[in-house]
């Protein structure tokens, strides 16, 4: 819907905003813009809720028995790994309900509006359908707006999204069904402005915003219990009617068929049942997780809750994000098309440590590429990013697109110093949406000037008349320029094309009419979020130890396909988009996860539904993210891994585990561990359950002989 009617159906004025008295009618009306804090239990009730299981049944009632029979160190150790078992859940149940906590502290504390003409700041509680908000860079958006004036407008919105590169914004409206990802015209609660500035009119708040929805989500998601927890219930239920049975049935023959004393009989049967109970098992099942937990965060993976280890061991498929999980959320540039030939560029990230290749054969770049020289010296002027070294690594000052075209330069082997010396900036034209080209002046120090253009290519391309090649300028090709960026763009890449205009007379300023026409274009780049190359060993361990990788990020599609194969996740043709899975009902849908490895432009819902398809086609799902979008699909998987890095409090609230160093590798590291905890497990239980058997089948067999005890149950049945 265009800005306009917006701003009419709800009623809001462009030049004066809404006045105070309208504004208090509709916060009575809509509400406080803040999300309902979550319903709590008590601390007491928590701890009361940890005893509502039937194994802890059975321990009690052992622990009672054992009582009566006099026997304290048995009563005192079964009742202790009881409450411990209680105090651990309760914990670790309070730590759960922190996440949506975490979620409402996203939203802005304030909001700059207009009210009967004045700019004002305000608490962002008080805001209401149909106010004005002004942004500026370093806002945090107070509710979801429908923009309706940009400047530079760039939103950081990889909280919702998960994409690393802030978005444009625009005014223009978009499709009504657009993913968050596609809605440039709208600002929604709880991202960052990261560059200029924007007016937009307030349209959702509270729980009615995309964050709030997330919210709500979370709410809704209830707590799972794990593949270990769901074992030992059922284990406990027929190993209960297993002994309950024995007891009875061996009291029944005792009294009925060997006419044995009434009392003496029934004591046998409570000592075999106390005798059969394995009371050592929680304590055991606690000390192996716990000590699963420590070897695990020897290797970066800190698990919040203990049975989460062996569910690590249990683990079918993997849902990972791509940005910052898989990928190193550091825009790079892959290739250099010039119209001389297409370079590939080495390397990966802000390190400025890679080679270039033509046709699969290394090049030096200023022996056999100076066409390249020149277009790096381009992307490298026509910049405002810098790249610093910190501790070993490289730290971006700026915008990831403007980061990797220095990192190409210092690939080039230029100097950023003595190249910004040689040729000193006079004016620029910042980027902004409404052009889509950024444009520097400089003068050299004879006194000749350049104009260097850097942009969206087709904008770059209808300001070229001519192109570069073999040093020399002739005119352009278009349609060889059309054929190879869409070659590029088919790669799942992202384009920028550089050109430059030489000026005999440089003025001291530069203006639009400058930008106009007279380039010479010396070629695109396309760059991508390289995959991290840990990442794809890991993938290839996890499938060959047959576990299924599934890649879900709100990225495009083509991108998606193209990391994928990278990575070896899916074919890198195949990706299943958040409107297809809108189309899906729930048995289409458990088909499709089944078939497809690569899920773009999801959106917290469509994660959320692909997560319960997986564990409703009898899968162990690991869900992996960093942002809140992510955070519904962790709390629904058998366990949630957050990153710890990059990684929202929300996302680290919601998941079972904490990857302290970002890797994807280390959840393969994780479900090695894990397994080798549920075998440890499964060992356990196959020494216990021979050891108390045989201590009931004594009892049993005495029962069986006639050879009951005489004033007195059979001896002590636990040893």
């Amino acid at each position: 819907m265009p800005a306009e009617e917006v701003l009419q159906h709800l009623k809001g004025d462009r030049r004066r905003g809404l006045s105070e008295a309208e504004a208090r009618e509709r916060l009575d009306q809509w509400g406080p813009n803040r999300l309902p804090p979550p319903r709590k239990r008590s601390t007491l009730w928590r701890l009361l809720s940890q005893f509502n299981n039937l194994l802890i049944y059975v321990l009690l009632s052992s622990a009672f028995v054992t009582l009566l029979l006099g026997d304290y160190v048995d009563t005192t150790v079964i009742v202790a790994v009881v409450v411990l078992n209680a105090c651990l859940g309760s914990i670790q149940e309070g730590k759960a309900e922190k996440a949506i906590e975490a979620v409402r502290d996203l939203l802005s504390p304030s909001a700059c509006v207009l009210r009967e003409g004045h700019r004002k700041t305000i608490p962002a509680e008080q805001l209401v359908p149909g106010d004005l908000v002004l942004l500026q860079s370093g806002d945090k958006v107070p509710a979801d707006l429908r923009l309706i004036e940009v400047r530079s407008l760039s939103i950081d919105e990889a909280v919702l999204t998960g994409e690393s590169v802030p978005v444009e914004k625009i005014v223009a409206p978009v499709a009504s069904d657009a993913p968050v990802g596609d809605r440039l015209c709208m600002a929604h609660s709880g991202t960052l402005v990261t560059y200029g500035q924007g007016i937009g009119v307030v349209t959702a708040t509270g729980t009615a915003t995309e964050i709030g929805r997330i919210s709500t989500l979370l709410a809704q998601v209830g707590a799972r219990a794990t593949p270990l927890l769901v074992k030992i219930e059922q284990f406990a239920r027929w190993l209960t009617a297993i002994i309950l049975g024995a007891a009875a049935a061996t009291f029944a023959f005792g009294w009925l068929t060997r006419g044995l004393d009434l009392k003496e009989t029934f004591m046998a049967a409570v000592s075999l049942a106390v005798a059969a109970i394995p009371e050592g098992l929680p304590a055991i099942v606690t000390i192996t997780l716990a000590v699963g937990v420590q070897r695990m965060a020897k290797r970066n993976a800190i698990l919040r809750k203990l049975p989460a280890v062996e569910t690590l061991g249990s683990v079918t498929v993997i849902c990972s994000d791509k940005t910052g999980t898989l990928t190193r959320n550091e825009m790079t540039v892959h290739t250099v098309v010039t119209a001389d030939d297409e370079i590939r560029v080495g390397g990966a990230g802000y390190r400025p440590q890679g080679g270039f290749s033509r046709n699969g054969i290394a090049a030096l770049v200023t022996a056999d590429l100076p066409h390249l020289l020149e277009l790096a010296r381009a992307g490298l002027l026509c910049n405002d990013a810098t790249l610093h070294e910190e501790n070993g690594g490289w730290r971006l000052d700026g915008d990831p697109t403007e980061g990797a075209l220095v990192t190409l330069a210092y690939k080039a082997g230029l100097n950023p110093a003595f190249e910004q010396e040689a040729l000193p900036r006079i004016d620029a034209i910042p980027f902004e949406s409404q052009h889509r080209f950024m444009a520097t002046l400089h003068r050299d120090l004879s006194g000749h000037g350049l104009i260097f253009l850097k942009g969206a290519p087709e904008v770059v391309l209808e300001r070229c008349h001519r192109q570069r090649r073999q040093g020399q300028d002739e005119p352009i090709d278009p349609a060889l320029w059309h054929r190879r960026t869409t070659e590029i763009a088919a790669r799942g890449q992202r384009l920028l094309a550089l050109a430059v205009k030489p000026l005999a007379k440089p003025a001291e300023a530069l203006t639009f009419e400058d930008t106009e026409g007279g380039f010479t274009l010396l070629g695109v780049v396309g760059m991508l979020d390289p995959a991290r190359p840990e990442a794809v060993e890991a993938v290839a361990r996890c499938l060959s130890a047959g576990i299924r990788v599934k890649m879900i990020t709100g990225d495009h599609a083509v991108t998606a396909c193209a990391v994928g194969a990278e990575l070896g996740i899916g074919d890198g043709t195949r990706a299943l988009t958040g409107t297809e899975i809108e189309g899906l009902d729930a048995p289409a849908l458990r088909r499709a996860v089944g078939e497809v490895d690569v899920f773009a432009r999801a959106s917290p819902e469509h994660k959320l539904r692909l997560v319960k398809a997986l564990r409703e086609a009898g899968h162990v799902v690991s869900m992996t993210g960093d942002g809140v979008n992510d955070a519904p699909a962790l709390k629904a998987a058998h366990i949630g891994v957050a990153m710890g890095q990059r990684g929202t409090e929300v996302a680290k609230e919601a998941a079972d585990m904490v990857l302290a160093d970002d890797n994807f590798a280390t959840i393969a590291a994780a479900v090695e561990e894990g397994r080798t905890v549920y075998d440890n497990l499964r060992k356990t239980l196959l020494f216990i359950m021979p050891t108390n058997g045989g201590e009931g089948g004594v009892i049993i067999a005495a029962i069986l002989l006639r050879h009951g005890p005489s004033g007195h149950p059979l001896a002590d049945p636990l040893g």
